[in-house]
């Protein structure tokens, strides 16, 4: 990536973020409307980190919201009983996941297939029920009183860090060698990379963002329960039903899934009936005509936006 790249990236981030504070202080933009736009911001971090470790590393894991519960309930807990400063809590928050997901990722990745995803989806559980049954953090009645430290900005800002970190991740030597790994774990341990190594290693990087989404979202909504929507198996199945949308393998196409199908069943409360029926047959139509997922592991880039642009531009002039 050249520098003048990176200059335009970074002005379009900047761009997005100051054009959202502006529109919310006029009004335009009102504070419900701030929340969805957090909201996606917290599923872009789920969705891409996850993408790290299903997409790019080619592994069955279901069990993502048990990273997410780790993040939301320890940082809740460091907040409001300790008075940890936020940041504070939301890195340690992604340390005690990603610690989570060294523990579980070493006996647990030697599986492969469909008994990953069991033993995955069996630690969320286990991780659920443990909160379930702890009363420093609320137990079954959930935690309350968490205070409301998240921002947009820092919503925004954390999920511009996912992307950039877990894109020059997939970029880099690592991210090639977990890449060889999803194609052909076999073959890649005979070139001489260590297949346990870099599954564990794209693990532990995608639960700590996905501990740091769960900060960010227990200190926004101040409120947390041990329920399957929001921390178990229901919630891995949404962040899954994000990723697959948007194409496993691309990290653009897991930023559009997350922001539509968090848009969507707003969108649709108007329709609170037929919700229920309308969002399922819109996600069926999709994996009918897209069933590789709306990018089909592409992604969409300056280059290719600007190429377009120009390649349209002189189809006017010519013709």
């Amino acid at each position: 990536m050249n520098k003048s790249s990176t200059i335009l990236r970074g002005g379009i981030l900047l761009l997005i973020y100051l054009l959202v504070e502006l529109l919310a202080k006029q009004g335009i933009l009102l504070p419900y409307h701030v929340q969805i736009l957090s909201l996606c911001c917290i599923n872009i971090i789920l969705v891409v980190s996850l993408n790290l470790i299903n997409g790019f590393t080619g592994q069955f894991s279901i069990g993502h919201a048990g990273f997410f519960a780790i993040g939301a309930y320890a940082s809740a807990y460091l907040t409001v009983n300790w008075q940890i400063p936020f940041i504070l809590a939301i890195i340690c928050g992604g340390i005690l996941a990603a610690a989570a997901g060294l523990g579980v990722g070493l006996p647990a990745l030697r599986l492969r297939g469909d008994y990953l995803a069991i033993a995955t989806l069996g630690f969320g559980e286990i991780i659920r029920v443990i909160i379930l049954n702890t009363n420093a953090v609320g137990g079954a009645r959930g935690f309350t009183g968490i205070p409301k430290y998240t921002t947009f900005g820092l919503a925004y800002a954390v999920a511009v860090i996912t992307v950039v970190v877990i894109r020059n991740f997939v970029t880099s030597d690592y991210g090639r060698a977990c890449m060889a790994v999803r194609e052909d774990e076999i073959a890649a341990e005979s070139l001489g990379v260590n297949s346990t190594y870099f599954k564990v290693l794209a693990f532990v990087i995608g639960a700590f963002f996905a501990g740091a989404a769960g900060a960010l979202f227990s200190h926004y909504l101040q409120y947390m329960a041990p329920t399957a929507n929001q921390i178990g198996f229901v919630k891995s199945i949404d962040i899954l039903i994000m990723l697959v949308l948007g194409g496993l393998g691309s990290i653009t196409g897991s930023i559009i899934a997350a922001v539509t199908l968090t848009v969507i069943p707003e969108l649709l409360r108007g329709f609170a009936e037929y919700r229920m029926v309308i969002y399922p047959i819109l996600l069926m139509l999709v994996m009918l005509y897209r069933p590789a997922g709306l990018l089909a592991g592409k992604e969409i880039t300056l280059t290719g936006v600007t190429d377009l642009f120009k390649g349209a531009r002189a189809h006017g002039n010519h013709t």
